[in-house]
Formats: C-alpha cells, sequence, structure tokens
C-alpha cells in the first residue's frame, strides 16, 4: 500500500461533528472553523442536552462531547498542534482525519513539530520526503544539526530532478518515483516508544490547491509508513521497488 493509498484510506472516514441545541449562527461558525479538514458539520435539536454543546464521531461510533465554546475559543497553539496536551477535547480526536487546502507555511509548521520532537528525544529515525532538492537545500542546515544529534537517525527522500544538496549528517535517498515527487511526509518512530511516535503525509495532487493530508499518533500507522519507507525505498538511489515484507495494512484505514 502506498502512501496515496493511506491517505485514500482516511477519506473514507469522514466524521461527523453535531451540534446540539445550536444558539445563534454556532453552526456555521464551526463548519467555516473546520472548512479544511473532512469533518461533516450538522446540528439537531435535544430536550434532554444543554445548549451549544457538539458531539464528534464516525458512523454510529461515538468519539467525544464537548462545549462548543472550547472548540471555537482554544488554547493558544501552533496550527495544527501536534502537541496532544494543547488540544481542545475533541482535537484530540481528529488525528487521522483528512486535511485540505494546506499551503507551504501550515506544512512548514507541522513538519517543525514533529521535527522538534525528534530533537527533544534525540534517539530513533525520522524520516522526512522534500519532493525536490530545492526544497530541501532552504532546510538543509536544520537537518545537519538534526542528523549531529545524539542517537537520531535522520533520513531525507527526495525527487533528483536538480541539483541535490551533498551532506554527511543525514542520509540522502534521491527516488525516481512520482511519489516522492508529488508527496511531503515527516515520520518519527519515537525510538520505539509508542506514545513518542507521530507522522504527517500530504500530497500535492493535479487540480487541486495546496496540499491534502493527515497527521497522526496512531502507533500502527507510524510503523506502517516507517517499514514502507525502509522496504521501498531501501537504496540511496531507488525506483521504488523493495524486497522486505511490509508489514500489514493498518486496520483502521483499510
Amino acid at each position: 500500500m502506498s502512501l496515496g493509498d493511506l491517505l485514500d484510506g482516511v477519506v473514507a472516514s469522514e466524521k461527523t461533528l453535531t451540534v446540539f441545541n445550536p444558539v445563534g449562527d454556532v453552526t456555521d461558525r464551526l463548519a467555516a472553523h473546520f472548512s479544511d479538514r473532512n469533518i461533516s458539520v450538522t446540528s439537531a435539536r435535544s430536550p434532554h442536552g444543554p445548549s451549544n454543546y457538539a458531539v464528534l464521531s464516525t458512523d454510529d461510533t461515538f468519539h467525544t462531547a464537548v462545549a462548543v465554546d472550547d472548540l471555537l475559543d482554544p488554547p493558544e497553539q501552533v496550527e495544527p498542534g501536534f502537541e496532544r496536551q494543547q488540544y481542545a477535547p475533541v482535537l484530540d480526536h481528529l488525528d487521522e482525519t483528512l486535511f485540505t487546502s494546506y499551503d507551504r507555511d501550515k506544512m512548514l509548521a507541522a513538519t517543525r513539530e514533529i521535527e522538534h520532537r525528534a530533537w527533544r528525544v534525540g534517539a530513533g529515525h525520522l524520516f522526512s520526503g522534500f519532493q525536490t532538492g530545492d526544497n530541501l537545500r532552504p532546510q538543509q542546515t536544520a537537518y545537519e544539526r538534526l542528523g549531529d544529534r545524539g542517537d537520531l537517525s535522520v533520513h531525507a527522500y527526495v525527487y533528483p530532478s536538480e541539483r541535490v544538496p551533498q551532506t554527511d549528517s543525514f542520509q540522502l535517498h534521491l527516488a525516481r518515483t512520482e511519489e516522492i515527487r508529488n508527496s511531503w511526509f515527516v515520520v518519527y518512530d519515537g525510538n520505539g516508544i509508542n506514545d513518542y511516535k507521530c507522522a504527517l503525509v500530504a500530497e500535492e495532487r493535479p487540480h487541486e490547491a495546496g496540499f491534502t493530508g493527515f497527521w497522526t499518533y496512531d502507533p500502527s500507522t507510524v510503523d506502517y509508513l516507517v517499514n514502507y519507507l525502509q522496504t521501498t525505498y531501501a537504496s540511496i538511489e531507488s525506483d521504488g521497488t523493495g524486497r522486505r515484507r511490509p508489514l500489514p495494512f493498518p486496520r483502521h484505514l483499510a
């Protein structure tokens, strides 16, 4: 299963945010607030519940409930906020929810949060896809620092369409595949500790503005991504074929 297959699995698992007993225009405001996420926002009436509370669900599966005010006025955070303790309660259930139309500034902010987690732990493996060498070059100094950090092993993937940066601080993989040319990903294996594992996967799609993708803390999804990258792009210069047996596709994304 490719990175695109993972994205397709996320597309198929749309969540619903139901606002019970809404007051004023809060339903419209929440729809606008989550306009770049794969979330359907609806409203409902309940004679036994309070006003302005929201329930997040997938099909018939309940995830959480939260006051609307906590959603519209969350604590200050850097978008998209990978640190779970910064989330309003409902946002903690929005990992592996599709986002759309993310520009490069938002993508960089998300990337930085994963990189900072890897830096703080100072061990494990970090895998980052930059699409092209031109995108990697402005980040090369930061990645050389990461590569020289403790026991952290850093791997960068680019499509070799132009001059590729040279470095001894991290492992550079040249991959002549459309997947690498179109994908932006950052995957950290948490040094084997599930609570530290996290990943961002996105791609530029034809005729769509910005990036479409998701972030995740799910250990099985992160493990799958690590195994997929190590298998598919095992060599320094790869055509996208691999020999190692991949991990099973995560059930919740199948």
